[in-house]
């Protein structure tokens, strides 16, 4: 039996990871995760693997955890050249309406007028997922996002 076709968005900039399994761009599965991302992100996809022929990935870059920023792009990145997944990205902003994104105390990225900075003392936003997926919203650029330097 042929495994399904599904594409996959992974928001990996905040806890806990939430990963959507799209099948003819509707939304047909959300996983909600919490751990560390790299032990985390191993464990879904191997499930994912198991049980679908995955055509894309598309993952948030940025702004947000710097850690589960670099190693997702590292674990994707390997993904798009040993399984030949085409990798695509969006900043974070995306799938939380544009609202404040943790980043490190009492601070938070903001995105305003296409700019991203850091204010304090805001609440941050929740993470959701769109029940339809438009590929043309993504970005083959997908580098991380590093809004200020990372440690």
């Amino acid at each position: 039996m042929q495994k399904p076709l599904v594409d996959i968005v992974a928001v990996v900039v905040s806890k806990p990871l939430l990963i959507g399994v799209y099948k003819n761009k509707q939304l047909i599965k959300t996983i909600k995760k919490e751990g560390l991302t790299s032990d985390v992100l191993p464990e879904i996809f191997d499930e994912l693997l198991k049980k679908y022929n995955i055509n894309s990935i598309i993952y948030t870059k940025g702004p947000g955890s710097f850690m589960s920023i670099k190693l997702s792009y590292v674990f994707f990145k390997t993904l798009e050249i040993a399984k030949n997944i085409k990798l695509l990205a969006v900043d974070a902003f995306y799938f939380n309406e544009n609202q404040p994104i943790k980043a490190n105390f009492n601070s938070y990225f903001v995105k305003k007028e296409g700019i991203i900075s850091l204010e304090k003392h805001l609440k941050e936003g929740e993470f959701s997922l769109p029940q339809k997926l438009n590929v043309k919203d993504f970005s083959e650029d997908t580098a991380p996002l590093y809004v200020i330097k990372a440690v």
